[in-house]
This record gives structure tokens, sequence and C-alpha cells, in this order.
């Protein structure tokens, strides 16, 4: 009796350990696996995860080896510097893998590894030759320097020199979190035998794999070794373009002694990416954007018979728009991913063009790849970190193969995500996603908490964001409710391009509608206590809530557009503004100023929280502080939450967790107690 009165103690004391929130410690100790690759036969998958540290304050990459199966896990190499972007060897004999920005080769189980590249630019970005005797890689480096004592002696003299100004003659002089400054990203190839190494850009001001835009897999050799295939863009002014395109050299011209010379293949004005040969070498696919200067255009499967130079559109009158792109092991089909709705389905078209099926549906899944008759991918849902997983062809027998973070999983409580359908502007259906706070009760009233995605070319998802975690948000008692609004992807491009030129416009109806649907049909959301947070587009919509709606109790601002007109002036990619407001201020003012937040905001009553990183090259730090000088002058409570070291997202663990605290404090001090 005894024995059964201790055993019934431990087991409430495992239950109640496994219902504990998620905390900010919790999301930032979390492992995370940032991709995989499969050996050739198929036998082995290797991975590489990162590990954080909220003490350190930092982060830190290994590899991990394992069967096929998930079985037999090891650590492949585990050090306190960044061990990345593992690549098994065409004969599954060696891999190659990212130390100390070097290339190295080993045998699979880490023995005898020889370093292989010795670049004072660096090394990364591996792609083995099909015969294994040679790897592509990039390296940032200065066009026109010929070697890599040039670069040595440039960074040397610009360390040195007591002057630091710099002179700009063209935009894009920065990017998103970085000074441009004169480097470029050139692709290289390795002889690994000769210890040669050849710039096969050399001269060129473009970069490779190009600044945006681009895929996971920018540069690739044919199976026949006999080309390379490869994303670059040349357009004279970068700022302006979104023409990536693919371009071909043929090995048999590539030399030491001399440039080596490249054809572009793709013909459209948008943007093209993702480069991917048939095994059996006859054709090669890619994804193709049709418009010039739309970042979020739908992109086209785009298959070109490498004999013939005969170009085809695999995906006419398909409205999703295209993403990883898989060749079946036998070349008669073609596997991709395109995002629907909440999550992302694999789809499947015969090599010859013709009907479009779906064959995996239901997850958020990416870095598809095939192996002895089995797909294999990276997982995650708004409940479940990335881990690894395969199905048989047919999207069927799921089975998960990692579980880095099951013992801290078991003991945290997350609610599945659910969704819910309103009428929009016009009528038209808008998606929303809904997380509930752990233990909870439908009998209760509970605060919300609505969130404004960014993009605005984006959605919400089914899946485990390490910066705007749903989870979190709800784990201090709130329902969440994310909706996607007009200017979404997953809906049809349709529905995407509703956005453009109506920022403040229909998605506004389809937000607030949502807010409102909400409140009357979810009797456990409390409508005295809501509050809104965006960040980047979804911060210019609380901004532009600010000056128009006080249905909120508090807001927080981050990254948020503020001055449209300002923004032009100050921000990188300048095809974005051009594209959203229909041209220039000078050619479309009208449309700057209809729809600029900074114009209402004299009627903002509704506190808010202002967040912003000094190194946001993408929405620059002024239009926050347009913002706060101007709630701070029109006497609206406010507060600036400033970072000095980051950028357009909070990357760092300790400031993570001051931004977590603030805006958790915020939304509290408003939180209105009774009835």
């Amino acid at each position: 009796m005894k024995k059964l009165f201790l055993s019934l103690i431990l087991m409430s004391v495992t239950i109640l350990a496994q219902t504990d929130p998620l905390t900010v410690d919790d999301l930032w100790g979390m492992e995370r696996i940032n991709g995989f690759e499969l050996s050739p036969d198929g036998k082995k998958l290797a991975y590489v995860s990162a590990v954080y540290s909220m003490d350190l304050n930092k982060g830190n990459s290994n590899i991990y080896i394992a069967d096929s199966d998930g079985k037999n896990l090891t650590p492949f190499r585990m050090t306190e510097k960044n061990e990345s972007g593992i690549k098994f060897s065409p004969d599954g004999k060696k891999v190659a893998y990212i130390f100390e920005d070097q290339i190295w080769i080993s045998n699979t189980d880490g023995s005898d590894a020889v370093k292989v590249t010795d670049m004072y630019t660096g090394a990364s970005g591996i792609v083995w030759s099909p015969d294994g005797k040679k790897i592509l890689f990039i390296s940032s480096v200065y066009p026109d320097c010929f070697d890599q004592e040039c670069n040595k002696r440039k960074d040397e003299k610009k360390e040195k020199d007591p002057v630091k100004a710099s002179i700009f003659t063209e935009l894009m002089y920065r990017h998103w979190n970085d000074w441009r400054g004169d480097k470029r990203s050139h692709l290289f190839i390795l002889d690994i035998d000769k210890k040669e190494v050849i710039d096969l850009t050399m001269g060129s001001s473009a970069d490779v794999p190009p600044i945006a835009l681009g895929s996971a897999t920018d540069y690739t050799f044919s199976p026949d070794g006999q080309e390379i295939a490869f994303v670059m863009n040349t357009d004279k002014v970068l700022a302006l373009s979104t023409n990536n395109d693919i371009f071909i050299i043929k090995t048999a011209d590539i030399s030491k002694d001399a440039p080596t010379k490249f054809t572009r293949v793709s013909a459209s004005k948008g943007v093209d990416c993702n480069p991917q040969y048939s095994p059996d070498g006859k054709y090669l696919a890619w994804a193709s954007m049709e418009r010039a200067g739309f970042e979020a255009d739908r992109k086209r499967l785009m298959v070109m018979e490498r004999a013939t130079g005969k170009i085809t559109d695999h995906t006419p009158g398909f409205e999703l728009s295209v993403d990883e792109i898989l060749w079946a092991e036998d070349s008669k089909s073609i596997y991709f991913t395109a995002e629907q709705e909440i999550h992302k389905t694999v789809f499947n078209v015969k090599a010859g063009g013709g009907e479009i099926s779906p064959v995996i549906k239901g997850h958020n899944l990416d870095n598809l790849a095939i192996a002895n008759g089995r797909f294999y991918f990276r997982k995650q849902a708004t409940n479940l970190p990335f881990e690894i997983f395969t199905t048989d062809m047919k999207g069927g027998d799921a089975k998960q193969l990692t579980f880095v973070n099951k013992k801290k999983l078991d003991r945290i409580l997350m609610n599945p995500v659910e969704t819910f359908w309103s009428k929009g502007a016009d009528g038209t259906p808008v998606q929303s996603v809904m997380i509930k706070p752990p233990h909870f009760d439908p009998k209760q009233k509970y605060p919300m908490i609505f969130l404004i995605h960014g993009g605005p070319q984006g959605a919400w998802s089914d899946d485990f964001h390490y910066r705007w975690n749903v989870q979190l948000f709800a784990s201090g008692g709130y329902v969440v409710v994310a909706p996607n609004p007009r200017g979404s992807t997953g809906y049809g491009q349709k529905f995407t391009d509703e956005i453009s030129g109506d920022w403040g416009g229909k998605v506004y109806t389809d937000l607030m509608n949502a807010y409102d649907y909400a409140i009357r049909n979810y009797a456990f959301i409390d409508s005295n206590n809501t509050f809104a947070a965006g960040a980047s587009y979804g911060g210019y919509m609380i901004n532009w809530i600010a000056g128009h709606t006080d249905r909120f109790n508090a807001l927080v601002s981050h990254a948020g557009v503020f001055n449209l007109e300002s923004m032009y002036g100050t921000t990188e990619e300048l095809w974005f503004p051009e594209w959203e407001n229909k041209g220039t201020p000078w050619e479309n003012r009208g449309l700057y100023e209809k729809f600029s937040p900074h114009r209402y905001i004299q009627n903002c009553k509704t506190p808010v929280l202002v967040v912003h990183g000094a190194y946001d090259f993408r929405v620059p730090e002024e239009q926050a502080f347009q913002l706060f000088t101007s709630l701070q002058r029109l006497g609206v409570d406010s507060k600036f939450l400033y970072f000095p070291d980051e950028t357009h997202f909070v990357s760092k663990p300790q400031n993570a967790k001051l931004w977590w605290q603030t805006v958790f404090g915020w939304f509290e001090r408003y939180y209105k107690t009774g009835k």
C-alpha cells in the first residue's frame, strides 16, 4: 500500500511536470535542426543543429549523423566553434563540411579530416561534382582582385586607414543589416586533387548567389558534370531589380588562365532561381516569377529540355507559388512544394507537363528529399520545433526520425493550432490562426493578443517561430488570434496581389472583421482586454490602427513603417516600395500620402510600445524615431525599446528575453480588471 501511494505521488508529479507553460528560456533552449542531408544510398542522414546559451548570449551549431531510420544517432563534430554545411560525397564514402570558415573533408565517422581550402576570404556553400573530384563554393571577394593576397592587402589597408569614410556612387550601398562595401559573393570551383581554386565569376560586380530573392539551391552541377547552372542578377541598378537569372557554364571551358564564359538561359524579367537538373540529365527545372520588380509574384515551374533548349511552363493556371523543386528518382516527374493555407503541400507533375496532383498535405515541411522510395523532410508545427520525418511516396506511413527536443516538450503544455474563417472586404473569406493558452477552460474569460504578420506578402502558418512565437504569446494566459488578410501567401496570387497599392484598405477591413468575428463568436475572449502587435508590415498596420481605431487596450509596433515617403528615401530594396506604392513618391505622391500612418497619428489615443534596432536597414530606425516623437508630442502613453545592436529582428538571446518581458509588461500595464 505504501509503495502504491508513493507511485501515485510520483505519477502526479510527472503529470504536473508535463503541464508547464512555455517560457522564454524554454524557447531559446530548444535545439534547432537547421537542415539535413541524405547519403547517396539513402542509408544515412546528417543534420546540422544549433543550440543557444542565454548566459553566453550566443549560439553554436554542431553536426550529427544517424541511420536514415533515425537509429544510431552519433555526434559527427561538436566543438565550441561552429560546424555546418555537411554534404556527402557522390560515392557516400566521404563528407565535406564547413569548419572555421574553410572546407574540410573526412570519412563519414569524422576520421582523417583534411582542410581542403585555405581561403583568406573564407569558404561556404558546398556542392560536390558528380564524380566527387571537384566542389563548388562561394566566397566574398573584391571583384578587381585576382588572388587572395590582393583581398588581404585591401582589407589590411582599409583597417589601418584612420579615415573610415565611404564614397557611394550607386544604390544598394547597404542591405538588410550590412553595409555592402566593395566585396561581392563569387562562385568558385575547387579541384580537390590539384588543390586548385578558380573564381568562376572573376571580375564580376554581380553576386552569386544574388543578394536577395534567391533559393536554398542557387548553383549546381549537371549529372553528367558537363555544366554548372547558377543564379545571378546582372542588372545595372540592383536596388530596382528583381531580375535574377539562370546562367550556364560549360565545365570544359573552365580555365585558370582565362575568364569563364557563361550563358543566360532564363527569359523572365522577374526572379528566376533554384535550378534543378533531372537525374537523367535531360532536363533543367527552375522556379520563375513573370513580373519585373515584384518580389512576391507567383513562382512558376519552368522546365528546359537540354537537347533542344525548349522551355515550358509546367504550372499554367496553378494559383499557388512553387517553392522547393525535387525530381523523382526515375526523372519521370517533378515534386514541388507550395504554401497552401497554413501548411505546405507537396505536389507532383509529369516531366513533360500535365495534371498537377497533391501528394502530401497537412504538414508544414521543407528540405524535401527522396531516397529508396520514401520522402524525407523537416516538419514543424506551432507546438513542435523542426524534426526530421519520413513518409512513403503517397504521403502515408509518416514517421518521426529525430526527437532532439523530446525531454523539453514532454513537460511543456502547448495547445495545437486551430483556425477559423471570417468575411473580409467584399465578402472574401479570410483565415485566422488561433492558439488557446495552457490549461484552457472554455468557461473562463481570457484576454486576446491580435497578431499581424509582416511582408506584407507573408502568412501565419503552423510553425514554431523563434521570434514571434504564438505559443509563447499564449503562455501568458492569452488567446492568440493571428489573421492572414489580403496580401497573405498560400491563398492564391489574386489574394496576394490585392494589398499592393492598398496597404490600409481591404487588408484593414479583413483584419478588423476577423477581430470582430472572434469577439462575437468566442465567448471565452474578454472583449474588454484585447491587445495588438506586429512587426515590419505588421508594425505598419499597428501604426495605421493607432490612427484609425480604439478597439485595443495597447499596441506594440516593432520595426514598423510610419512615414511611407521618408521610408522610400532610406530603405535599400527600392523595387519594393515602388511596386507597393505604384511608383516613386514624386510619381505617385497621392498614394504615399493616402496610406502613410504618420498622416493620421493625431487621432491616436491607444498606448503604443515602439521597438526598433539600429542595424535595421530594411525599415530604418528613423521610422521609429518619428513615431515615438509624434506619440510623445501628442501626450499618448508610449515607450521606446531601442536595440543598438539588433537588426530588423531581435536575434540575441538576452535581448530577446528583454523584448518578451517588455512586451508582456506593456500588455499587463493596460489590462483592465473587473467588468
